[in-house]
């Protein structure tokens, strides 16, 4: 067991983090009330691969590993505290996989260039009005084959990058029902474009936080698909859906992670310099062993999210761990990072005082920014504990069916 870091690995978390803290960090407050990550950065992003980077290079991606995405996501998360931009980052990195992999030839030559150089989006539309997490039981858009070609109805909400497809064009991966009565197995993905289409309806949500990407949702009337835009298998939808969620919430350990150190850092810096009765704030056990304890949970949370990333590069380019393997080990990561996190800028502006409590600090966009992970993106906690639980019990336990 080897926990040091590749050469390759060393320079590519200099390389990002250089790029973050001298273009990206510096803006984070300017994106939090324009509510829109400037253009510059999108295509400086782009530039350095930094955008859908797991997408073969053949599509202009970076053809990342799963590590190595979760490094870029780390160093994003340590610089956006916001997590804007690490949202944009982790959405187009998990789903443009999967786009990739299974996605048809004529769809991806249209569809991923654009992507990964800035000029779309890619994102993922599953939750719907009558719930998100019981997927086979609220699902009701559908698709129906028309010829060679699928009309879908129906709608979808609390979705990343609405605003970022209608004005940039790309495509939100979309589960639909292709065979009512078969369960978790009649769905299937398509490809779905919102810009300049007639049939879709769109609107918007105000969210708490991550204000620099747009959430909202689209309704399709009988919208058009070629039979191109139809990805993977018939049928199949479902199960690409759930890779595609652990890709994501491997991503979001990460991100978590890069949020938490900067807004320790920042806690650390000051209970370090501010007194209190003649005495640093750093002297008193009060505050050092919550510092501890935040150090010591993030730390394990890290491990644990670079252990989910491994498992993936197994099964993704050995053929090693099956899914079963990368579902457990990323759930654990999502468990535990969002929380932890959220945790530790509570207290971090404890250490603030009153300077916690207002914006000269970025700690307020981090605590707003970070809630969204445990509320609900890519699966409650809740979920993610069914999944640990059905990962090692077995399907058999569930208290549904």
């Amino acid at each position: 067991m080897d926990f040091s870091w590749a050469d390759e690995q060393i320079l590519w978390r200099k390389t990002v983090r250089e790029f973050a803290q001298k273009n990206i960090k510096p803006k984070i407050r300017d994106i939090d009330t324009d509510k829109k990550i400037p253009e510059t950065i999108i295509k400086e992003m782009g530039k350095l691969g930094l955008l859908a980077p797991t997408v073969s290079k053949e599509y202009g991606g970076a053809d990342l590993d799963w590590i190595m995405a979760c490094i870029a996501a780390e160093e994003l998360g340590r610089a956006d505290i916001s997590l804007a931009i690490p949202v944009l980052y982790l959405v187009e990195a998990a789903w443009g996989f999967i786009f990739n992999r299974y996605g048809s030839a004529n769809a991806k030559e249209e569809y991923l260039p654009k992507i990964t150089s800035g000029n779309a989006f890619c994102g993922i539309a599953v939750t719907e009005p009558k719930g998100g997490s019981d997927i086979v039981g609220a699902t009701k858009t559908n698709a129906v084959q028309k010829g060679k070609n699928w009309v879908l109805n129906g709608e979808k909400i609390f979705i990343s990058g609405i605003t970022e497809s209608m004005n940039w064009g790309g495509i939100h991966l979309t589960l639909a029902r292709t065979q009512p009565s078969a369960g978790h197995k009649g769905f299937s993905l398509f490809a779905v474009p919102l810009k300049n289409n007639e049939n879709i309806e769109t609107t918007l949500f105000e969210d708490m936080g991550r204000m620099g990407i747009s959430t909202g949702g689209f309704t399709m009337n009988n919208i058009e698909l070629t039979g191109e835009h139809l990805i993977g298998d018939l049928n199949r939808g479902f199960y690409y859906a759930m890779e595609g969620f652990s890709a994501a919430r491997t991503l979001i350990g990460a991100t978590c992670v890069g949020a938490a150190e900067a807004a320790l850092k920042l806690g650390i810096e000051h209970i370090k310099t501010r007194k209190a009765f003649g005495w640093s704030l750093g002297s008193f056990e009060g505050i050092q062993f919550p510092l501890a304890e935040h150090y010591t949970n993030i730390e394990s949370v890290k491990l644990l999210n670079y252990r989910a990333a491994w498992t993936m590069d197994k099964m993704y380019r050995e053929n090693k761990f099956s899914h079963h393997d990368v579902a457990i080990a990323a759930a654990m990561s999502k468990l535990r990072a969002p929380v932890y996190a959220f945790q530790l800028m509570n207290e971090v502006a404890d250490w603030l005082g009153a300077l916690g409590y207002t914006k000269e600090y970025p700690l307020e966009m981090g605590v707003r920014g970070i809630r969204s992970y445990s509320i609900g993106a890519e699966g409650t906690m809740n979920i993610m504990k069914i999944i640990i639980a059905r990962e090692i019990l077995g399907k058999e336990f569930l208290p549904y069916k």
